[in-house]
Order: structure tokens, then C-alpha cells, then sequence
């Protein structure tokens, strides 16, 4: 079982391999399957941009693609119909694409099931001593790449590797890669998804062709999350696309933690931030103490980890747009009372001191989570930054 299987046992719809589905990334798609129909398909692609949007959905699209020219021309002896996804075949309007392949056919089948010999995926793997998910890709993951790409492969030649994100390989693992990306074998593919290619060696980038891929507009953001949830209210789904940035995959852990609810305690609490940092009349005490131990209190304990992460998530972006609003390059969360706070924020202290904030305020959450701290005084501690550079 890897990084994509847990807890989604009763969700095999919604994992990127079994996804038949792609929105809004038709240009990527079609970059793809030109490189694919020049004959100098490279041998390694980097798939970056936002978490959720679905990179690792069209690594597993085109993965299935590449492999079903194989076994059209082979495997089928000429039998297309047990294939009904032919990329010249006509899909359903929701699905359509270059690289299309019908979720009925049996090569679809198969990969779903992890059970097509020309692929590999890597992912974080669970620990045989802990018997617990992995925090990274480590380097035994990694190794068996080589051997995969350099072995006779059993059905029609082409191998594709999926790494599902790049971004959770160590420095092992990542050094282990390397051979592979160097000295790559005929007929073989990498397919890197990256949401933070920043972070990825740059040995590996330059060995890469870059695909970027950007968040969902929010009529695609609307179809996709109509498919995935469709009895949720036209409303929510409006305020998921703004708290999301266009990312259903975010969207989704958002609407299943109670997001929106949780957005609107932070912003709440924001608000209750001192207005200036000269304590005048106007001057608050700060936030409301008894609201913010409630908050912090939701993140404490086993079954608050998942509103940690999506508290973790809310802060985060919430920093990142005041900053990049800050920068003159963003905009507050639309239809929101966000702005007002963000422009008190930006009055109270500069852009290099939110920043600075901003930094400080990843290393802790990193450091929480590295020396599984305290959750529920890292969220105390987010909060008690934020109001000292106001007050500052």
C-alpha cells in the first residue's frame, strides 16, 4: 500500500489512476501528445504547479496513453474494440482530450489495478518497522527504478515511471534518481509531479522538460467538483474555489474538515487583531483569548490532526495572499471581509516584517510537525505572532 491508498480505500474514483477524468489542462494535454507524435518524446517530464489541480491525474492520462500504443499494436492483434478509449476514438464531452483512454477498456482496467507490468509508481511507502506511511520517499523506493527501466519489459517495450510528488524524495533518494535521469534506457519514461519544483535538486529540473500547470478556472473547478460532490450546495462550491485557489483536491479536504467553517474563525479572530500598534483609543486588547483557545483546542488530541493540517493549510494561504497583496500582485479571497483585515495588516507593518513573519510562521508549523510538538500550542504561538507584528 502506498502514500495514494491510504484512507481512500472506499474512494478509488477519486485516486489519480483511476481517474478518467481531466479539466481544464487541455493545453498540457496537447503539448503532451505532440511530443509524443514528433518521435522525440523526451524521457523525462516535470509536472509542477499547485497541490490538487490534477498533475498526478494527467501523469496516470498520459501513462495509460503511452502504454495502450503498445498494446494496441500488439497486445490486441488488431482488435482496437478491446480498447475503446483510442486516442481517434470519439470520448464523452466531459472527458475529451488527446489523451483519452475509456475507463471501460481493459488496458484502463489494469493500471488501475496496478497490475501493468510497463509501470511503476513511486510513492511514499509505509515503514516495515513502524508499520506507518513514510514522511518522504526514501532512497529504497528510488532504487528500484533502474531496474524496472532496464528490464525486458513483458508487454510491448515502453516503460513509464510515475513519482508522485517528487517534492517527498530525501537527498538519497533524490541522488539515486539521478543515474536514471542520466542515462535513461529506449522506450522508457519519467513522469515527475511536482507541486514545489523549488525544492527539487537542480541536477534533476535541468534533466527534466518542464510542464507547468496552473489552478483551475472556476468553471472547470465547477465541473470537476460537480462530479466529485454532486449534491453540494452552489454556494459552497463558489466559497471552495476562492478559499482553494481553483484546486479541487484542496477544495475537497476543506469541504470534509469543515474548511469554510474553520476559515471563518480564523478570519474572525484576525479581526479581533489591534487595528494599529500605538495602542490609541482605537487600541484592542487582541484577539479574542476564549475564541482562540477554542480554535486550538479543535487541533489537540488523535482525532485532531486532520484540523491541525487544514487549520495549518487556512493560515498558510491566508499569509501568502496577504503578502502577495501586500506586493501589489494578489487579491484578498473575493466576496470575503478579508481585505479590510489584510489592508489593517499592511498599514500596521511592512511587507519585509510580514515576510519575516511568514517564514517564521512555516519553520514552526515545520518544526511541529518534524518533532511532533504540541499542535495545539503552535497554533497558539501562529496566533501570538501574527498579533505582536501588528502590535510592533
Amino acid at each position: 500500500m502506498s502514500a495514494e491508498d491510504i484512507g481512500q480505500e472506499g474512494e478509488e474514483t477519486l485516486l489519480p489512476r483511476n481517474n478518467p477524468h481531466l479539466f481544464g489542462h487541455e493545453k498540457a494535454e496537447a503539448t503532451l501528445h505532440a511530443a509524443w507524435e514528433s518521435e522525440h518524446l523526451h524521457h523525462a517530464w516535470l509536472i509542477s504547479g499547485p497541490e490538487g489541480i490534477g498533475k498526478a491525474t494527467l501523469a496516470h492520462r498520459f501513462a495509460r496513453f503511452l502504454l495502450s500504443q503498445e498494446a494496441e499494436a500488439g497486445e490486441t492483434g488488431g482488435h482496437a474494440d478491446l480498447f475503446a478509449g483510442d486516442p481517434q476514438s470519439t470520448p464523452s464531452e466531459e472527458s475529451r482530450g488527446a489523451l483519452y483512454i475509456d475507463s471501460e477498456s481493459r488496458l484502463f482496467g489494469r493500471m488501475a489495478a496496478g497490475g501493468h507490468a510497463g509501470l511503476l509508481t513511486v510513492t511514499r511507502s509505509i515503514d516495515p518497522k513502524t508499520k506507518k506511511l513514510r514522511g518522504e520517499i526514501v532512497v529504497d523506493d528510488v532504487r528500484g527504478i533502474g531496474g524496472f527501466l532496464h528490464m525486458t519489459a513483458a508487454e510491448g517495450g515502453t516503460r513509464v515511471v510515475v513519482i508522485d510528488p517528487g517534492d517527498d524524495m530525501n537527498r538519497n533518494a533524490a541522488n539515486a534518481l539521478l543515474k536514471s535521469l542520466e542515462e535513461p534506457p529506449a522506450k522508457t519514461v519519467i513522469l515527475m509531479v511536482s507541486h514545489t519544483p523549488g525544492r527539487l535538486l537542480p541536477t534533476i529540473r535541468s534533466r527534466c522538460r518542464g510542464l507547468r500547470l496552473a489552478p483551475l478556472g472556476e468553471a472547470d473547478f465547477t465541473r470537476v467538483m460537480a462530479q466529485l460532490q454532486p449534491d453540494m450546495e452552489p454556494a459552497v462550491m463558489a466559497e471552495l474555489f476562492r478559499l482553494s485557489g481553483g484546486s479541487p483536491g484542496k477544495a475537497l479536504r476543506l469541504a470534509e474538515e469543515g474548511g469554510i467553517e474553520l476559515y471563518h474563525e480564523v478570519l474572525a479572530l484576525l479581526a479581533t487583531l489591534p487595528p494599529d500598534g500605538k495602542g490609541g483609543a482605537g487600541h484592542r486588547r487582541g484577539a479574542n483569548s476564549a475564541a482562540l483557545h477554542i480554535l486550538a483546542d479543535k487541533v489537540a488530541g488523535k482525532k485532531g490532526e486532520a484540523a491541525y493540517r487544514t487549520l495549518v493549510d487556512l493560515l498558510s494561504s491566508w499569509m501568502a495572499r496577504l503578502i502577495r497583496l501586500g506586493a501589489g500582485v494578489g487579491e484578498a479571497v473575493a466576496g470575503s471581509e478579508e481585505s479590510p483585515v489584510m489592508q489593517r495588516f499592511l498599514a500596521a507593518a511592512g511587507l519585509d516584517q510580514w515576510l519575516e513573519v511568514w517564514d517564521n510562521q512555516r519553520a514552526l508549523f515545520a518544526q511541529t510537525d518534524g518533532l511532533n510538538l504540541d499542535r495545539r500550542q503552535a497554533i497558539l504561538n501562529a496566533f501570538f505572532n501574527l498579533e505582536k507584528a501588528v502590535r510592533a
